[in-house]
């Protein structure tokens, strides 16, 4: 929206009416431009918006609220029990009337109206900080009639706010507190225009998430407290008594709990940037272990290049790969065993993953598993040394030419041990040969990986998280806990800090601008 209910509320026929014919064009385009928004909007419905269904009012549907085509009967107030009402005499009795008619007689008593009644003392904060700076915010141009104003147009402050912020020197970190004053302007056309702080429309996926330039918290702020709830592991408890012990700052859990999802809401269109960095990386290192959002199981993924981390949490299926990578992706994908890899023809197969089910034979009671786990892991052994004496100087050609007939002894073994009576061993002699070609792969190709360590170790941080916090509360905390950790995961790869950059996206998304593009990382230059 353009013009604001403020200066909406100062327009009429006379003024427009006084206004030159250039600048009433313009007040025109303005409020066509508002016309159509609020169409669009007006539009909107389940049908051809993200709105769900339940959102709609009943009778759009044909439907009225009780869910059976009748009106529901009027309901009268009564008192909580019958034997309150014995116990009370008739003349103190109070009298019942419907809720949708009030009392004529003005004696009766009247239900109040729900919030803040008019007289009664507010609630504020009462910690007062030094202020140790001001910000003034002018109008820039009449919102009438389009005319540009300047700080010497008698503009008065109308309204205000403070900013709690950390400022990191080194060595050190201090505190500031940031007044910021929004001015109004009186243009010679009779206009009052107000300067309003950005307030970004509200976005369904994130539900009552606010992300504005009017915030209590500062963005560096935002970013440290992001950085002791992940990092850091505290709780939202922890993280307010950290704040006001070490630094003399006071906040509510829940005002730390909205300065989290606002930094996730803020990065959210950082997730663009790396998701095209991971659809076109040339290897690709994906996990994914277990989550818990409340009672629901859910799975954390992560896709990590050299440079770039993503995670993203949902269901253990298909459709989280389709919709990352589509079925078109030409880079090498390391994974383990999961079978909604397979669809990938340039695939990886971790090595530690065989080697340890190996380990697991031959220390099993069955005397034919012993034996293959045993064979298994001195072959996996022997192409292993040979891929690593590859990778120190020029390869000697290609190793499964090399070592075709270690590889059709062992492929022998493995046809032989799937009809073995162990189920291990004959799960394990199936896994061979269902990924043959994704397992040995790199004795083609010995620059590539052998394990899928990579993956492993960017879960292990999340998985402590998730051991100590059991998971996420809300569709809100899962969102923010992926985003966050895929820029600040980021950021450590490229060895820069997180924080700062975490900060930068806060500030440019607070003030209507996008987000600043990833840092390059020191070992790309």
């Amino acid at each position: 929206m353009i013009l604001s209910e403020y200066s909406l509320r100062q327009l009429d026929a006379a003024y427009i009416r006084s206004l030159p014919e250039d600048a009433c064009q313009e007040l025109a385009v303005r409020l066509l431009v508002d016309l159509k928004t609020l169409h669009e909007r007006l539009n909107q419905n389940s049908g051809n918006s993200s709105k769900p269904p339940s959102s709609e009012l009943p009778w759009a549907t044909g439907k009225m609220a009780d869910g059976q085509g009748v009106e529901a009967p009027e309901v009268q107030k009564t008192d909580d029990s019958e034997a309150e009402r014995e116990s009370v005499p008739d003349s103190e009795q109070k009298i019942t009337v419907s809720e949708t008619q009030a009392p004529k007689d003005k004696s009766l008593p009247m239900k109040p109206n729900p919030g803040k009644q008019p007289g009664t003392p507010g609630f504020g904060r009462t910690q007062k900080l030094p202020i140790t700076n001001t910000v003034h915010h002018h109008a820039l141009c009449c919102d009438g009639c389009g005319r540009q104003t300047n700080e010497q147009d008698n503009q008065v402050a109308w309204v205000g706010f403070y900013t709690i912020d950390v400022e990191v020197s080194s060595p050190g970190i201090g505190i500031t507190n940031t007044k910021r004053l929004y001015y109004a302007v009186t243009c010679p056309c009779g206009h009052i225009t107000r300067q309003y702080p950005y307030q970004e429309a509200s976005d369904e996926l994130w539900g009552n998430v606010g992300l504005g330039e009017w915030r209590l918290v500062g963005p560096m702020l935002c970013a440290l407290i992001v950085s002791l709830a992940y990092r850091m592991r505290m709780s939202r408890t922890k993280i307010q008594e950290f704040l006001h012990d070490w630094l003399g700052i006071k906040l509510s859990r829940g005002t730390i709990q909205r300065c989290v999802e606002e930094s996730a809401r803020a990065c959210a269109p950082v997730e663009d940037q790396l998701v095209e960095q991971v659809v076109n990386s040339g290897l690709l290192h994906v996990d994914e272990t277990t989550h818990k959002e409340k009672k629901t199981l859910l799975w954390l993924w992560v896709f990590a290049t050299r440079f770039s981390v993503l995670y993203f949490i949902g269901y253990r299926s298909a459709e989280i790969i389709e919709n990352l990578l589509g079925h078109t992706y030409s880079g090498w994908l390391m994974s383990d065993g999961y079978q909604v890899y397979r669809r990938y023809a340039n695939r990886l197969r971790c090595w530690a993953h065989l080697l340890r089910k190996a380990k697991g034979l031959e220390e099993s009671l069955d005397q034919e598993g012993r034996r293959f786990g045993k064979r298994t892991r001195e072959i996996l052994k022997t192409l292993m040394d040979a891929v690593y004496q590859a990778r120190e100087g020029p390869p000697p050609g290609d190793l499964k030419r090399i070592h075709a007939k270690l590889l059709e002894e062992f492929r022998g073994m493995c046809e032989a041990m799937r009809a073995a009576s162990h189920e291990k061993t004959r799960a394990l002699a199936v896994e061979f040969l269902n990924d043959w070609d994704a397992i040995f792969a790199v004795l083609s190709h010995p620059h590539l990986p052998l394990t899928n360590n990579e993956a492993e170790r960017l879960l292990r941080h999340l998985v402590i998280l998730r051991r100590i916090t059991y998971g996420t509360r809300s569709k809100n905390g899962t969102r923010a806990l992926g985003l966050l950790a895929s820029v600040v995961e980021t950021c450590r790869k490229r060895q820069v800090s997180p924080w700062s950059y975490l900060a930068q996206v806060i500030r440019a998304r607070r003030s209507g601008q996008s987000a600043p593009a990833l840092p390059v990382s020191a070992l790309a230059l």
